[in-house]
């Protein structure tokens, strides 16, 4: 069933919004995979918060047109699935893992603001860590010094205690 313009107008104003406010937009072809694979599929990218769509490539060329996502209308063709995220990572690494998965599924490009990129690129930026993993990583280098710095301090009274117990065994006995 085709839309009619208002809800073609709709579509492309959703998209834009999600859009405007992404890091990355990744394409993949989805030829022949069956719907419970593509059910799976929409599973693992709304819990990673990636915007997953199955979309007419006219109404997304209109949707990116304008927008430093522009360059990625080149590589609109075929029947493609959306990946949009504001998380660059998160759509990548979701994609990718599904594509890894499942031999019809091809990841075809993606785009960074200004940046379109192959689907070498789109592997390679799902093998970078999440930006929470990221976070995790620096809260953890950043909180050891001070970490270590209070199991010092913690030490000197814990040697007092020990010396005095053993003082207080040699006397007993």
């Amino acid at each position: 069933m085709s839309l009619n313009l208002e809800q073609k107008k709709a579509v492309v104003v959703e998209v834009s919004e999600q859009v405007s406010t992404a890091q990355a937009i990744i394409v993949a072809e989805y030829r022949g995979l069956q719907v419970g694979h593509m059910t799976e599929l929409r599973a693992q990218a709304r819990k990673s918060g990636v915007y997953l769509r199955v979309l007419k490539n006219t109404l997304v060329r209109r949707a990116v047109e304008g927008t430093p996502f522009s360059g990625l209308a080149n590589e609109m063709v075929g029947p493609l699935v959306f990946g949009i995220s504001s998380d660059p990572v998160s759509a990548a690494k979701v994609l990718s893992d599904f594509a890894k998965a499942n031999d019809k599924f091809i990841i075809k490009a993606g785009a960074m603001p200004n940046q379109v990129m192959d689907a070498n690129a789109v592997q390679a930026l799902a093998a970078l860590p999440s930006r929470d993993e990221l976070l995790a990583k620096l809260l953890g280098t950043m909180q050891a010094p001070v970490a270590k710095f209070v199991r010092t301090l913690n030490e000197v009274p814990t040697k007092f205690v020990r010396g005095l117990a053993a003082v207080r065994d040699q006397k007993a006995a």
